[in-house]
């Protein structure tokens, strides 16, 4: 295929990609929430590799093994920084449900309930990031167990909670040495939890504008060869339809995923 008959793609694409979003796309999100249960794990059990190879044919006929290689480069890339942001949203809002779970777990120790009825009362309305934690240390303090190991062993299953979970149970171990009152413990660390939640908030809201600069200029390359095909210059041919051509669109696929890779670690090391 040649750079001329590839360059409609191209634009295609780049319209479908900048096209203004609509009320349609929130609505069918709100259809599949409400789909039933076997359809949407009909929908599930679709192999990754059925898309992933659909995509690389058409990356082989429209560019060639190279644009394949290329493609396969970007796409690792782009895969390994939408887990990190899902990571790091799933994290704030983890902690921001932890927040709010331990704070009314500790309104409800305040209010006179012991430490089973107090975290049944706010495990029935807290998030599910905290009830599960709340549904074990009613279930353990039922049983006259020990909490603060239960709570342990349960963190170490948890990547995304068991940091805060611990804590609590070093609160709750606290409370149960020097007679110190849980309500209060729980409440520290719930308000430490929502510091941590806001200062999470501000920080990724602060670090979007890098973000978007460096997608911007990973985008670079690509809108430079559509103002070449505009121009007349044909860069799709060469890239395309040459053996050097080739070799210089998986050197650039791997020069732009270096950049994102490279940046991704530079925002990543500001989170953590």
């Amino acid at each position: 295929m040649t750079g001329a008959q590839a360059l409609p793609m191209v634009l295609a694409a780049a319209a479908t990609l900048a096209w203004p979003p609509a009320v349609a796309p929130g609505r069918v999100r709100a259809l599949r929430r409400a789909a039933p249960d076997d359809e949407r794990r009909g929908w599930a059990r679709i192999p990754v590799a059925v898309p992933a190879g659909a995509g690389l044919l058409i990356a082989v006929l429209v560019a060639g093994v190279g644009g394949a290689v290329a493609v396969c480069v970007l796409g690792a890339v782009l895969l390994r920084a939408r887990a990190a942001r899902r990571l790091e949203r799933a994290r704030t809002e983890t902690t921001g449900g932890l927040a709010e779970g331990l704070a009314a777990f500790a309104a409800e120790l305040r209010a006179g309930h012991p430490p089973a009825s107090a975290a049944a009362a706010a495990g029935r309305d807290a998030g599910a990031a905290c009830r599960g934690a709340l549904t074990l240390v009613e279930a353990t303090a039922r049983l006259g167990g020990d909490v603060p190991a239960a709570l342990r062993e349960h963190a170490a299953s948890d990547p995304l909670a068991g940091p805060h979970l611990v804590r609590l149970a070093d609160a709750w171990s606290l409370a149960d040495r020097h007679g110190i009152g849980l309500a209060g413990l729980a409440e520290a660390v719930a308000e430490d939890l929502r510091a941590r939640s806001r200062f999470g908030g501000r920080l990724s809201a602060q670090l979007a504008g890098p973000r978007t600069t460096a997608a911007v200029l990973a985008a670079l390359p690509g809108i430079g060869l559509v103002l070449g095909e505009l121009v007349g210059a044909h860069p799709l041919g060469v890239l395309t339809g040459t053996a050097a051509g080739q070799g210089l669109l998986v050197v650039g696929a791997v020069l732009v995923a270096a950049g994102l890779e490279w940046s991704g670690r530079l925002t990543a090391g500001v989170v953590r």
